[in-house]
């Protein structure tokens, strides 16, 4: 480092969980008075971070879905770059979005600015794994799943573990959470998350509402409703409230400061777009079907590169295919139907699994529990020694 920078501190988030962490983390700063600007959503202006990139205009996934928006992504990182030049902050938090905060990360090291990289990534995924690129970009570490602590320690990372911010919230139970949605009936009821990423909805959604139709035809009670991201673009939005008014599913709008986890002990199991949210869905009860369909040219680069067996976070977790797994050709709508329709029988085992998830989440892997107060304030807590007044 040659200096610390005087100014605020800057964050870097690229999808709607990713916003939502931010959000928390900036504010738990709230009473050090710091001002925050950076890349983000609405979870995060809500939360005081002024935004001087929208991320609704700049989220993708893949090779090609990346290829599709990069002027936009050009844009963003220009105008970001051009602020921080200017402001030269004292800290940054970057979360998640790997290949747009490696080049950020980077850059800020270079002019001395201390950066914290939040939601480490999933190198335990890739091969080769690409812990000395992400090394180069960081000077701290907050990771959320146990096992990463050791591994980025490893590496020479100042990593620490700061636990899952799934775990954070205080759930309604499923009784509270069916009367807020005016759930009636025994159920069972089975949520639809396409995902907060325009590409991936359109190419899921469709495929989960049909399954919906062929669901009833073996569990005729079974009702579903689709949450949708706030975070996705008016068009977006749109667009998926007339596939679902057709398929005649209801839709329940998802703040994007809020996102869908107050939402899941509503409901028995769900459909669901890989990321985040399955960890969610898993924990709530709502036993996640896990889906994922990317383009071909994507999905061929990534069946040589990925080297773990599982997607889903509940799997990677758990170590071993206990929840579903649908992706590319088998995310079609009769086995969407069949494997929710499978799951639905097997509910006292799917709990059972819940519970050791929140166990593994909560004990780290040298066997001492996470320390006290949210997943976001133990984050702030790491910030403390570069944003505190010298």
């Amino acid at each position: 480092m040659t200096r610390r920078g005087d100014g605020a501190v800057v964050f870097v988030s690229g999808e709607a969980s990713g916003d939502r962490i931010a959000a928390g983390i900036a504010r738990s700063l709230g009473p050090s008075k710091i001002r925050c600007f950076g890349m983000g959503g609405a979870a995060s202006a809500a939360a005081g971070v002024e935004i001087v990139a929208d991320i609704r205009r700049s989220a993708a996934m893949g090779l090609t879905e990346v290829a599709a928006r990069l002027p936009r992504l050009a844009i963003s990182f220009a105008r970001l770059s051009a602020r921080i030049r200017r402001e030269r902050p004292r800290a940054a938090v970057l979360v998640n979005y790997t290949e747009y905060n490696l080049l950020i990360g980077r850059r800020l090291r270079k002019m001395g600015v201390p950066v914290m990289w939040c939601v480490a990534p999933q190198v335990w995924a890739w091969r080769p794994a690409p812990t000395a690129a992400v090394a180069r970009a960081v000077d701290r570490m907050a990771v959320i799943l146990p096992f990463e602590e050791a591994l980025w320690q490893k590496a020479g990372v100042d990593a620490h573990y700061v636990g899952h911010p799934a775990l954070d919230a205080s759930p309604p139970t499923r009784a509270e959470a069916r009367a807020r949605l005016a759930l009636d009936g025994a159920g069972p009821f089975v949520a639809l998350l396409p995902g907060s990423r325009v590409h991936e909805v359109r190419k899921l959604a469709p495929a989960m509402l049909a399954a919906v139709g062929l669901l009833k035809q073996s569990v005729p009670r079974a009702s579903a409703r689709l949450l949708a991201a706030g975070s996705l673009d008016p068009r977006t939005l749109f667009w998926l409230k007339a596939e679902a008014h057709k398929a005649s599913v209801d839709v329940i709008d998802v703040e994007p400061d809020q996102g869908a986890a107050s939402f899941l002990p509503a409901f028995d199991a769900a459909l669901v777009a890989s990321g985040t949210a399955t960890l969610e869905c898993a924990l709530s009860g709502a036993t996640p079907v896990v889906t994922y369909r990317l383009s071909r040219m994507t999905a061929a680069v990534a069946r040589r590169m990925v080297r773990t067996p599982h997607v889903s976070l509940p799997n990677v977790i758990l170590g071993g295919p206990h929840y579903p797994e649908l992706l590319q050709e088998q995310a079609e709508p009769r086995a969407m139907a069949r494997q929710i329709a499978l799951v639905l029988e097997r509910s006292v085992e799917f709990a059972q699994k819940a519970d050791e998830l929140r166990r593994r989440l909560v004990w780290s892997t040298n066997g001492t529990r996470s320390p006290g107060g949210s997943s976001a304030e133990r984050v702030a807590a790491l910030l403390s020694d570069w944003i505190e007044p010298a």
